[in-house]
């Protein structure tokens, strides 16, 4: 009997000790190659389960589609995506921080590239051709230059044909232009050199810079314990622009943001 109670004793001790807390898993929408969503993430899960107290893993995605879904169903609990994706899960999630990074500060735009000798140079010159993008629910790779394009006549879902790059890759789409197997791509603008060690030098350009949105949303679960979410909002907002952790991201910081920060998207979007 006195074992029984030790033993129950041990268990109730245990279960409420630190170590012992929930496990949440982190993600980012996996726009580059998995190696280099590692390395940008895995800083920061380290840096806020100091900061919180809890356990917070960095988890990876096929695609978007999959990342999308595992944001919805509550596998991943907090994320870090585009503005599109966002408000797609927001009825799930909810936004804390935005992104700030660059020139365009918490905004940030796709751009059309095509090869430097393809003599496209203009939104009329893409009429009937063969168009990669990263994928319908890319913000930077598809939505940016939609907008855009149509402001300048051009309906790319009716006008062009378009294919979407493997594994909704960044990398693919410049690949695919700087090769010949389509006519031009749209990327994100801070993608532009990601694919460098793999063209030719200087066989990629650009063509058309598209529609400034609103930057990446890093979000968490909206059943999150509210004391959990403001120390994660608390740490994003306190980290330096000269972190390991937003050098890794390839950031300058966060700044607070709210959903209604993302209305833009839900004018435009494609649900």
């Amino acid at each position: 009997m006195k074992q029984t109670i030790l033993l129950i004793f041990l268990l109730v001790t245990l279960a409420a000790t630190p170590g012992h807390s929930e496990e949440y898993r982190l993600s980012m929408l996996p726009r580059y190659f998995p190696e280099k969503l590692t390395a940008m993430i895995t800083p920061l899960a380290a840096y806020l389960s100091e900061k919180t107290g809890q356990r917070i893993v960095p988890v990876l995605t096929d695609n978007f589609a999959r990342y999308e879904a595992q944001l919805l169903n509550q596998d991943i609990r907090i994320g870090y995506e585009n503005p599109l994706v966002y408000v797609n899960v927001s009825r799930v999630h909810e936004v804390l921080v935005t992104a700030v990074k660059g020139k365009g500060g918490d905004r940030f735009r796709g751009i059309v590239i095509a090869r430097t000798d393809s003599g496209i140079s203009a939104p009329a010159d893409l009429k009937h051709k063969k168009i990669m993008i990263v994928g319908k629910t890319s913000a930077g790779g598809y939505l940016s230059q939609k907008i855009a394009l149509a402001r300048a006549g051009l309906d790319v879902d009716r006008d062009c044909e378009l294919s979407v790059a493997a594994d909704n890759r960044q990398e693919n789409v410049i690949i695919s232009v700087a090769i010949g197997d389509v006519d031009a791509g749209f990327i994100r603008e801070s993608a532009l050199h990601k694919a460098d060690r793999y063209i030719v030098p200087g066989s990629v350009g650009v063509v058309y810079e598209a529609a400034w949105l609103p930057n990446w949303a890093f979000s968490v679960d909206r059943s999150l314990p509210a004391g959990l979410k403001k120390r994660i909002k608390a740490a994003l907002l306190q980290l330096d622009s000269s972190s390991t952790v937003l050098r890794a991201m390839g950031l300058t910081g966060f700044k607070e943001a709210e959903d209604s920060d993302y209305d833009v998207m839900r004018k435009y979007g494609t649900r």
